[in-house]
């Protein structure tokens, strides 16, 4: 389906296929920017996408519609690069967000600790991978049986939930941030705060950037339906 075109649709809604569920306009199944059938996992993924679809008024708006977008990611890039995305996912783990930490000033020293040891310390304990905070920007290569086993968690996910769980790793900056989103180990919108420690600190000491905030709540925004969209793949 172009995204070129403009609604020509009564009514988009979901349906049962061959291996899962699809989106219908009309009757008509909906397909991938590279022509493939939209085929998602679950009927609530696939009412999500119905309803981004009859949501669209004139021209169709991809901005609008990040449910579809993550399928179609699945579907095209993910489904056949499943190894090689894996693999990029995986490598967070060796520069995780959480270890590499402030040398200075002490109340920023203090503050990572606080907030991040504990999320470190579930990961030990729930994930069985045990990572080192260091100090400063240089890298420290981790434990490599603690690598190896997140590795392989990453690599058992499936091409929809690697999609979602792409973004909720690249845009924290975090493996295990992403991790603890898909086991619930707290509330989504507490692991995009934990996420934005050091920018929340220096928001303190300087101020708020405006386009800088703008751009944070786009990044935010798609934190959570990353969220969203991982768990409705079960």
């Amino acid at each position: 389906m172009s995204f070129e075109a403009k609604r020509f649709w009564k009514e988009a809604k979901a349906s049962q296929t061959d291996g899962g569920w699809t989106v219908q306009l009309d009757g008509r199944p909906v397909r991938t920017p590279a022509k493939a059938p939209l085929v998602v996992p679950t009927r609530a993924m696939a009412d999500l996408i119905a309803t981004e679809w009859d949501a669209q008024e004139g021209k169709i708006d991809p901005l609008t519609m990040p449910a579809t977008r993550s399928a179609n990611a699945a579907i095209d890039k993910v489904v056949h690069q499943h190894a090689e995305v894996a693999e990029m996912l995986a490598a967070y783990g060796d520069s995780d967000l959480l270890c590499y930490r402030a040398s200075y000033p002490q109340g920023l020293i203090d503050r990572q600790a606080a907030i991040w040891d504990p999320v470190l310390d579930w990961a030990a304990q729930d994930l069985e991978a045990r990572l080192t905070p260091v100090s400063g920007v240089m890298h420290a290569p981790q434990d490599a049986d603690a690598l190896a086993r997140l590795t392989a968690m990453v690599h058992a996910f499936t091409p929809f939930q690697l999609a979602a769980f792409h973004d909720l790793v690249s845009i924290s900056g975090s493996l295990i941030l992403g991790f603890a989103a898909t086991k619930r180990q707290r509330p989504i919108e507490d692991l995009w705060t934990i996420s934005r420690l050091d920018e929340s600190w220096q928001e303190e000491q300087w101020g708020v950037d405006e386009d800088a905030a703008a751009q944070a709540d786009l990044k935010k925004q798609a934190f959570l339906h990353a969220d969203r969209f991982f768990h409705l793949c079960d």
